[in-house]
């Protein structure tokens, strides 16, 4: 997320009414209701470095189904992120800084594709409640920049920091078998961490103790239900 006068778009030219009716044709997408996301970038799983033999053929169905719950959380994860990143940049004060956030919010719509991918190759369903994780997160990313900028990026630096432990967790608990799971969750984890250490670059603030954990409660109530539902 580097904040420079380059990243800028032409986002200041859309009138309220332009902007609202983009952000709710991104929230039907990101939900599922209007087609599938698109990546721009490759599969990681297919990618000119991926193992030629990473292939389903190797799992079983308990480690199918298994798979499938933890692909569903993190599909949930980049729906959330989605709407985070929306949001945070509809209420971003410096035009850098909406600039960045829509930037990254494209990274976040491969990671989006990229579980939407997986999961209909493990036969796995998306979580029934995306768009109530799509509302609640779109409301915390809109108060974080309502807060400020520097509070916004303080935001995206905490959220993308647990983000990368809880992929990190879920690399332990995916099947060893299930290559094609792990080469999506590495990527993303690398482009949250950089995501994360971008934000702090560009001048976030450093979060008080007590929202740290209230976030960490949040996503920990969220995780452990889009886990079944």
């Amino acid at each position: 997320m580097t904040v420079t006068a380059a990243t800028v778009d032409d986002s200041r030219q859309f009138t309220p009414l332009d902007r609202a009716l983009i952000g709710l044709s991104r929230a039907f997408e990101a939900c599922g209701g209007c087609g599938r996301a698109r990546a721009a970038r490759e599969f990681p799983a297919d990618g000119p470095a991926a193992d030629a033999d990473a292939t389903d053929s190797k799992l079983s169905d308990a480690e199918r189904r298994r798979a499938g719950r933890y692909m569903r959380v993190n599909h949930v994860g980049e729906v959330c992120a989605q709407a985070l990143y929306h949001s945070q940049a509809l209420t971003a004060r410096d035009p850098a800084v909406r600039a960045a956030m829509q930037t990254a919010a494209a990274e976040e719509t491969d990671h989006l594709a990229w579980c939407e991918q997986r999961l209909d190759e493990l036969g796995a369903r998306r979580s029934f409640l995306n768009p109530l994780w799509y509302l609640g997160a779109f409301g915390l990313g809109a108060a974080a920049g309502l807060a400020g900028d520097k509070w916004n990026l303080a935001f995206v630096a905490e959220t993308e920091r647990q983000v990368v432990a809880h992929l990190d967790r879920h690399l332990g608990k995916l099947p060893a078998a299930d290559a094609r799971s792990r080469a999506v969750v590495a990527q993303m984890r690398a482009d949250e961490n950089r995501h994360a250490e971008e934000a702090v670059a560009a001048g976030a603030a450093e979060l008080p103790p007590p929202v740290k954990r209230a976030m960490q409660l949040a996503a920990g109530a969220m995780t452990a239900t889009a886990h079944w539902v």
